[in-house]
């Protein structure tokens, strides 16, 4: 058994920061098929792979700004510090914990039922096919993470997303924000490369 970092003194509040992965799975087959069933004769069908497409690259880039800007904010005070190793901290802190790799429910499936009361809306039924591909994305986005923790990686692609995030790790923690779509570190200046990711566990380039 994984020991894992404590949060929270009471044991309900701390079951609430932990995700088993069957959970995720079986949590997320469920959810993805309800908004699919949903984005159903929303739009035609050319708008509705447009509109899945679009947010899929809408959450592509959601990750990047939520992992470079939210998950590593500076804080001045104690209950900052506190708030950002609660939000993502313990993460670094213990990277390998097979229940902490995967976004909980709690916040999970609250933020995203609230994206996508927005969308639908701001935008109507054309925001729900939206939604599909942001929470789709959202989901690849949480299997590649727990991937590149937790399970042997194989072939080019997962070898390269898992080089480029443990750089991030046991690199340096101010680069390589991108999890699965890597590009947008080389669009905004924050791609380490082995040598900007000098001293780097020999783990991040495994």
């Amino acid at each position: 058994m994984h020991p894992r970092l404590r949060l929270f003194r009471r044991d309900w509040m701390e079951r609430l920061t932990v995700m088993p992965p069957q959970l995720f799975v079986a949590l997320w087959v469920v959810l993805l098929a309800l908004v699919f069933y949903a984005s159903l004769g929303q739009v035609g069908p050319a708008a509705w792979v447009g509109l899945a497409a679009a947010g899929l690259l809408t959450w592509s880039l959601f990750e990047y700004v939520m992992h470079r800007y939210l998950f590593h904010l500076e804080l001045p005070t104690v209950w900052g510090h506190r708030f950002v190793f609660l939000m993502h901290g313990n993460h670094h802190e213990d990277p390998n914990d097979p229940w902490r790799s995967i976004m909980p429910p709690i916040v999970s499936v609250t933020w995203s039922g609230a994206i996508w009361a927005g969308m639908a809306l701001a935008l109507g039924g054309a925001g729900t096919v939206l939604f599909l591909g942001f929470i789709t994305g959202y989901v690849i986005y949480d299997a590649v993470h727990f991937a590149c923790h937790r399970l042997p990686v194989r072939g080019r692609l997962m070898r390269t997303l898992r080089r480029h995030h443990l750089r991030h790790h046991h690199g340096r923690e101010d680069g390589n924000y991108a999890i699965t779509a890597l590009f947008w570190d080389h669009v905004f200046g924050t791609y380490l490369s082995a040598k900007k990711a000098a001293g780097a566990h020999p783990r991040a380039d495994a």
